[in-house]
């Protein structure tokens, strides 16, 4: 069942609410925009929560404006010479037209090297260079979740890639399964590292509470520094959905 919603205006601001099962009301600001998104309980009120919002006006207008500010690439046309993220530092790209299995090298000297047959579309290109991130995700996943779930005292039962508009992972805890953002792949080591321990805690605790910045305090002492990273990185050209 999809957890209905609405927008509501506050000072000036488009707040999108959605109400859900939760017992405590959640205010986030969402790239590239600065999209505002509450989640709220089922029993409070649209007053309640143009409270909630205008007590953190100006938090919000600082996150908006840092994603006003955060670089972004532009749009991915797949040709030589164009600059590619891979494990946050730019690679510069070399389309090489050729008979034979098309593949995806990246080479030591940071170049990224796309093997295609002559004439191959965007769409082709795209598609090899995102399940190119695909794997590189899934061969870096593993050894990190070796490293962390004896740490954090929880294993998951699953794990998989997507792409996913509004968050850098997320974490279903009855079936103790999380999803990992497929953008990760362009995001630096120590990004991907912080998301999976995140996830991790979740298994633990639901909620972005106390308890659960305790845990990542624990576990991660850093973690804030990395989540500002991460968050400074660059955007991703394609509009986000909500």
């Amino acid at each position: 069942m999809v957890a209905p919603k609405h927008t509501i205006t506050v000072s000036g601001i488009d707040v999108q609410i959605v109400r859900k099962g939760i017992k405590n009301l959640h205010l986030a600001v969402y790239p590239p925009n600065g999209h505002v998104r509450v989640a709220a309980p089922e029993n409070i009120t649209d007053d309640n929560v143009r409270l909630a919002v205008v007590s953190k006006l100006s938090w919000i207008k600082k996150q908006q404006q840092d994603f006003i500010d955060q670089p972004r690439q532009t749009e991915r046309k797949y040709i030589s010479g164009e600059c590619h993220y891979y494990l946050g530092k730019r690679s510069r790209l070399e389309v090489i037209e050729r008979e034979g299995k098309p593949e995806v090298r990246h080479l030591k000297s940071g170049k990224l090297k796309l093997f295609v047959k002559p004439g191959a579309s965007l769409i082709t290109k795209e598609k090899l260079i995102t399940e190119w991130y695909r794997g590189q995700l899934k061969a870096a996943i593993p050894s990190l979740l070796e490293k962390w779930q004896p740490k954090v005292g929880k294993r998951v039962a699953d794990w998989g890639i997507k792409k996913m508009r509004t968050k850098w992972g997320s974490c279903n805890i009855e079936q103790r399964r999380i999803w990992l953002n497929l953008e990760l792949a362009k995001k630096p080591l120590e990004c991907l590292e912080y998301i999976v321990v995140h996830e991790l805690i979740h298994l633990h605790e639901r909620n972005h509470n106390e308890r659960f910045k305790l845990l990542m305090e624990k576990h991660l002492p850093n973690w804030q520094a990395l989540q500002k990273l991460l968050n400074r990185a660059p955007l991703a050209h394609e509009d986000w959905e909500y």
